[in-house]
Order: structure tokens, then sequence, then C-alpha cells
């Protein structure tokens, strides 16, 4: 626009005042005013002793006029270009009212889209918490049944147990009032009945507690993997001395080993870790780790290491060549493996992290992320044998 009006006044300088066209045989009277000869004279052709600026009226003395050379020239080569140049402006006008006209045609439809999909997602989801919530209420109503049967047969059987002890005590009494000899001739047999009555176990029972579990799609966990999953391998230039980075370059572990020289100078010479050989400057991006052993872990994305760092990088660190870095704390456990995933959104400025094992979400670090961030992986120094392992699930 602004190159459009520019290019209106220049056109409006080399137009005579009179005709409105471009300047033919361009003239300079009195008062300074630049006009067609042809116009001018036309204009002046009545008149005897007063001879008025077209344009500001000043009188001019006489009909004298002072040809203008460098304004001819100047007009000829707007005759040249002014054309063109309109046309491209023209083009350029219409260009924009297309590409806005599509670009809302593109929004409106799929925000349509949009908006189906979530009306449809919305009707599946309440249609799966009803049923749930039918489910739930069934399973609730068996163990509430379940708990009250139980409950019935225990009472039926104190109550049996009582009138057994009822009657042992009505026979004991019995055998008192009568003489020693019978007396103790009976009472074995009472006692040892009383022996081998066993009382019932004490009552007890465990209730399940109910909860609505929504399957992982409705947290776009698979959709996230599915779209945004990335295959990454270690570089063992960056990797601690005490890492073992495998041959295929998908796992590390952690082994205590001599303090020795190292060959590459990009490695991390304090603090256990080692780098991707992928980094990103743009987009989103997913990757999964798999943690097995004992041990603490560091996951993450950084920017720009210092391979001499005594501590991990912070999410606070601005000092040294640690730029920028985010990562989360855990300690790793023998038994089941753990999986973490890591959710990159480089224009959002975000790092997320989920358990992979129970499909939830963990939390969100943010910052706004300029330059290559690569992603980091550290074993804790107490660690004794923890492995770190890329993996990568099909889609």
């Amino acid at each position: 626009m602004a190159f459009a009006a520019s290019l209106a006044d220049l056109q409006e300088e080399a137009s005579c005042p009179v005709c409105l066209d471009y300047l033919t045989d361009p003239v300079t009277i009195h008062c300074g005013h630049n006009f067609c000869l042809f116009c001018i004279h036309q204009c002046w052709e009545d008149l005897q002793d007063i001879f008025p600026c077209p344009v500001c009226l000043h009188h001019c003395p006489d009909r004298s006029f002072k040809k203008n050379p460098q304004l001819c020239h100047l007009t000829d080569i707007l005759r040249s270009y002014i054309k063109p140049l309109r046309k491209q402006i023209e083009d350029a006008e219409l260009g924009r009212e297309i590409q806005v006209s599509k670009s809302l045609t593109e929004v409106q439809w799929k925000m349509k889209k949009w908006r189906r999909e979530l009306r449809s997602e919305f009707e599946e989801l309440n249609d799966f918490l009803r049923k749930e919530q039918v489910a739930i209420h069934g399973r609730l109503l068996m163990q509430e049944k379940d708990v009250e049967e139980k409950l019935t047969q225990y009472i039926s059987q104190i109550s049996n147990h009582m009138s057994r002890l009822q009657n042992l005590l009505s026979e004991i009494t019995e055998k008192c009032s009568q003489g020693d000899l019978e007396f103790l001739i009976g009472i074995e047999s009472i006692h040892n009945r009383y022996e081998h009555l066993k009382c019932p176990a004490v009552f007890s029972y465990e209730l399940r507690k109910e909860s609505c579990n929504f399957p992982p799609h409705y947290f776009g966990l698979q959709n996230m993997m599915s779209t945004f999953q990335v295959d990454l391998t270690l570089d063992p230039e960056t990797a601690h001395p005490n890492l073992i980075i495998s041959k295929d370059r998908k796992s590390v572990i952690y082994r205590t080993t001599e303090a020795n020289c190292l060959d590459h100078h990009e490695a991390f010479t304090y603090y256990p870790a080692v780098l991707s050989c992928e980094g990103f400057d743009a987009g989103r991006h997913f990757w999964q780790v798999e943690l097995r052993g004992t041990g603490e872990w560091s996951l993450g994305v950084c920017k720009n290491f210092r391979n001499n760092a005594l501590i991990p990088p912070r999410p606070k660190d601005g000092w040294g060549q640690f730029q920028r870095c985010t990562r989360t704390w855990g300690t790793g456990h023998t038994g089941q493996a753990m999986r973490i995933g890591v959710f990159l959104d480089y224009e959002l400025g975000e790092v997320s992290y989920y358990n992979w094992n129970s499909r939830s979400y963990l939390y969100t670090l943010t910052d706004t992320f300029t330059g290559k961030l690569m992603p980091y992986f550290s074993i804790g120094p107490s660690s004794k044998s923890l492995t770190i392992s890329m993996v990568l699930d099909e889609r």
C-alpha cells in the first residue's frame, strides 16, 4: 500500500494540472508550476495583460515559458514504467485478496471439520461415560451384595457356635448337680468336644475401589505417538566415560570405571550424560525411553552443552554454554521396566513428560526456544547399573 501511494504521488508530479495527463513538452512558468506547453497556451490564449497561474493564480508578468528538459525526460521514463508497475500492483492486490479469501475459506473449512470431529468425540465420550457409569455401579452393587451374603453367613456361623457353647454349658451345669462318679465319667466327653470346637474366623472383607479408566486415545497419546514419533540414536562423541553406548546406539548403561583420558573433546567429563545425534530447531517431536535397573535418571532437551559441567543442566541456568535445558528427574526401580515419553513442541516452547506404563501425563516445562535443541539423557552418579534405551513403537 505504501508503494502504491508513493507511485501515485510520483505520477501526480509528472502530470499536467490542466489536462491531468502526463506532461508533454513541459514548461515552467514564473511561479514555478509546470504545464504542458499546449495547455498553458490554451489557458492564456485570450488574455492580454494578466496571466494567472491555473494552480496558484499567481500573476505572471508575461507569456514567457522556460522549458524543462529534465522533467520531460522524467516523464518519458514514467510513461515507460508506470503502466507495468500499476499492473504489478493490481496483480499483487488481486493475489492478496485471493490469498486472504483462500486462507479464510481454509480456516473456516478446518474449523468446521474440527467442530464436527470434536462433536463426534464428545458424543463418543458421553456414550462411553454412560456405559462406564452403568458398569461401575453394577460392580459396586455386586460387591455390596457379596459382602452382605458373607456377613449373613458369618452371623449364622457365630450363632451356631454360640448355640454349641450354650449346649456344652448346659451339660456341664447338669453334671455338676450329679454325683461325683457320674460327674467324672461324663466331664471328659464334654471337655473333648469343647477342645475340638473351633471358633469362626474373624469376619473380614476387602473392597475394590472403582475408578473411571479412560482409553488412551481420549488423552491423544496414541495420536501423538503415531504422528510425531522420531527415531533417535545416541552420540558416543558426547558420552561420559562411565556411560557405555550399545553398538546400535540405542541404549546407554552406567558402569563405574577408572578415570581416564577422554578421546572426544565434546564428551561430558564430570556429569554422566549423553546427547542424541539428532537435534530439532522447529516442529513437534515425540520419543520414548525405557529405564531398567536402579538409579537416578534425567531426560529432556538442551542447547549447547558445557562438557565440563559439574552439575546437570537446569532450566534456570543461563551461564556458560548451557543456554537452556529442561529435564525431569526420577529413580529407576528393579522389576518392571519404566517407560517415559517426551514430547517437544518447539514453537509453543514446551517439553511434556508422560508415564507410558500407565498412559498418564506427568508435567510440562515451558520456555522460549531458540537455536537447535538436542535430546539429553543422563544417569545419576549414585546409580549402580541403570540402563536407558530408546523405544520406537510400531505406528
